[in-house]
């Protein structure tokens, strides 16, 4: 993957995750999206407990993907890593941004462009090839959306999915 720590690239933003519960989830890989702000409302739903008003606002309930019931976890998903990126399914849209390309200390690719970025992560995980021009409508859209996020105060999880 490219990029990495500090970097809104995947090498950046996505971490393994490793769960084990016997008799309760079966072995196996998924590539659902979830999040670590997840875990609130996906164990309130495991242990049966309500989230009060303003608890975990931005978590969602992912338990079946969690338990390995479902392959599908969150619809979008927020990153911030100098500037924001929306996970829309397997598509990412990075806004435009400035500053430095790189980290000096790690020289790590930040993911910092002037224009922005759009990948298509099922066929390009390494984030090579910037769709942005050949998808317009769709960069656009992902771009409204991430407007909308950040203007209803959902921008740390995403606009579409509601907490269960």
């Amino acid at each position: 993957m490219r990029g990495g720590k500090y970097s809104i690239f995947e090498g950046g933003t996505q971490v393994p995750l490793i769960i084990r519960w016997p008799q309760h989830i079966k072995p196996g890989l998924s590539d659902a999206l979830v999040s670590h702000i997840d875990f609130l409302a996906s164990f309130a739903a495991l242990t049966g407990q309500k989230l009060g008003a303003g608890e975990g606002p931005d978590s969602r309930n992912t338990l079946p993907a969690l338990l390995g019931q479902s392959q599908t976890g969150r619809d979008q998903l927020v990153e911030h890593a100098r500037v924001l990126a929306l996970r829309d399914g397997s598509w990412k849209y990075i806004e435009p941004g400035t500053g430095p390309k790189r980290n000096p200390g790690t020289n790590t690719e930040l993911g910092t462009e002037p224009a922005g970025q759009l990948y298509q992560l099922s066929d390009d995980l390494g984030e090579t090839n910037n769709l942005i021009q050949a998808q317009p409508n769709r960069s656009q859209k992902l771009l409204d959306e991430l407007k909308a996020a950040r203007q209803t105060g959902t921008a740390t999880s995403g606009g579409r999915q509601q907490r269960e």
